[in-house]
């Protein structure tokens, strides 16, 4: 299972040992240029709906597969996630407010606070897989030199977390494309410096927003690969993206309840 999602990926990068070579190290200022870079092309400055497809694969189980949307509307760091298939997934999700993470599970009929270690719908994805960017505000980088990811001229950068912020892991590494400036390798780690999981970008889009006046970036495609149970794979594809206004009422545990009704 896993050598067919590296096969389907190496055409877009090239697996296997990669040395960092000998490069002149990034300033400060430009690494937090381009972390910022990756934030405000993300960033909308209006709404955003998407829907997605997730997949899971565990060792010895069968695939699951879920489809779902997420609203965002990043001015006030909000997100909703919402399950839609199969049936007995639909209507259970996730609601971001307040700088607070809740899960909605209808079956039960109660919310349950979580936070952004959360394992999103128990697969190897996270919040940050679906919500906005925020890198330059919750790490502190440091230079790491240069590779070639397969045909591409990355910068290898470690993110260190900041004081008091909360997120899934404390120590990232990227590595990002020099060309457009996009992420397109991740490496998480905890805070024993124990590699918890690996994820490519092998597709990023974008289209143009009016409320932004610029061009939105999203990744299409996300491979992630748990490096702790190395059987298990999460794929996440983002199918569409709408920008139109959204109601309210939509970044609200009412309205969530509301649709397992």
């Amino acid at each position: 299972m896993k050598k067919l999602g590296l096969i389907l990926v190496s055409a877009f990068i090239v697996f296997g040992n990669v040395g960092v070579h000998a490069a002149e190290a990034l300033s400060s200022e430009k690494m937090v240029e381009l972390l910022r870079g990756i934030d405000l092309r993300i960033r909308s400055s209006g709404d955003y709906k998407a829907l997605f497809y997730l997949e899971q694969r565990e060792k010895d189980k069968p695939d699951v597969v879920r489809e779902g949307i997420a609203y965002r509307r990043d001015v006030d760091e909000k997100l909703m996630i919402l399950f839609t298939k199969p049936k007995v997934e639909a209507g259970k999700g996730y609601l971001r407010v307040d700088k607070n993470l809740w899960f909605y599970d209808p079956t039960v009929g109660k919310w349950e606070r979580r936070t952004d270690r959360e394992r999103i719908a128990g697969t190897d994805s996270r919040r940050q897989d679906f919500d906005q960017s925020k890198l330059a505000d919750e790490y502190t980088p440091t230079f790491e030199g240069e590779e070639k990811l397969g045909n591409f001229n990355v910068w290898v950068l470690k993110l260190t977390v900041k004081p008091n912020i909360d997120v899934a892991y404390p120590i990232v590494k990227l590595w990002i494309d020099q060309a457009t400036g996009n992420d397109l390798k991740r490496q998480d780690f905890a805070l024993s410096g124990r590699l918890m999981r690996t994820s490519y970008v092998p597709k990023w889009q974008k289209l143009y927003s009016e409320s932004k006046k610029a061009e939105l970036w999203y990744r299409q495609e996300i491979r992630i690969y748990d490096e702790i149970d190395k059987a298990n794979s999460t794929l996440v594809i983002v199918k569409s993206v709408d920008l139109h206004p959204l109601s309210e009422n939509i970044f609200t545990k009412a309205w969530l309840e509301s649709k397992s009704r």
